[in-house]
């Protein structure tokens, strides 16, 4: 599969969390932070992937979910641009795999991956790049294999450096809506057809809507 040309420049999303890691694996060690109906499409997907089929959790940040989908018998490994954050999972996970690495630029080969996760890996990706992420998956994805996609719901972009700087951290780093349509949109067109969708509203701190959108290769 051709890869859309044109790199992503991830240069300020890894530096920001490069910074905040250590804060970032302490404030969020597991998921207590996702919602019930957030949880239970990590449970389908988890039990719909091939068993004992390799998953990538691509932008796996510091584990939690690396840890969530192992814990409920994936042979999961997990891949993310930050080298700290590969750290804080390696050491707070040490009986998992993972590795660094950007989701727009797999080194993996191709059809290796049974399943995929995107747990709001792609919310700083901006729009018009996410198609070589969505290829990318695809590429590395087996006939029949799953993604799971997480993030937020609407359009236009959001700041997110404040929530960080109740840590003391002065960071740069943006994230971007996008609607759950467009995104089954740009799946379909390379291969990758939707099964199911969850879209609910914010709640507790959330400022806006999300959305968990799960997918076959065809």
């Amino acid at each position: 599969m051709t890869r859309p040309a044109g790199p992503v420049d991830y240069k300020f999303v890894q530096q920001a969390y490069d910074t905040v890691a250590d804060d970032y694996a302490a404030h969020l060690p597991d998921t207590r932070a996702e919602a019930a109906l957030d949880l239970a499409m990590l449970d389908h997907f988890a039990a719909t992937v091939e068993a004992g089929g390799p998953v990538l959790d691509a932008g796996c940040g510091a584990g939690r979910m690396t840890r969530y989908l192992a814990d409920r018998g994936c042979n999961v490994e997990g891949l993310d641009l930050s080298p700290a954050m590969v750290a804080a999972a390696r050491r707070d996970h040490p009986d998992l795999s993972f590795a660094v690495g950007s989701i727009a630029d797999l080194s993996h080969p191709d059809s290796r991956f049974a399943g995929v996760l995107l747990w709001y890996s792609t919310i700083h990706t901006p729009p018009e790049h996410l198609g070589r992420v969505f290829a990318e998956v695809a590429r590395v994805l087996r006939a029949g294999g799953h993604l799971l996609l997480a993030f937020q719901s609407g359009h236009g972009t959001r700041d997110v450096a404040a929530a960080y700087r109740r840590f003391g951290h002065d960071v740069q780093l943006e994230r971007y809506l996008t609607t759950a349509d467009d995104v089954a949109s740009q799946l379909s067109a390379i291969g990758l057809i939707e099964t199911c969708r969850l879209v609910r509203a914010a709640q507790g701190g959330e400022r806006d809507a999300q959305t968990v959108l799960l997918a076959r290769a065809i």
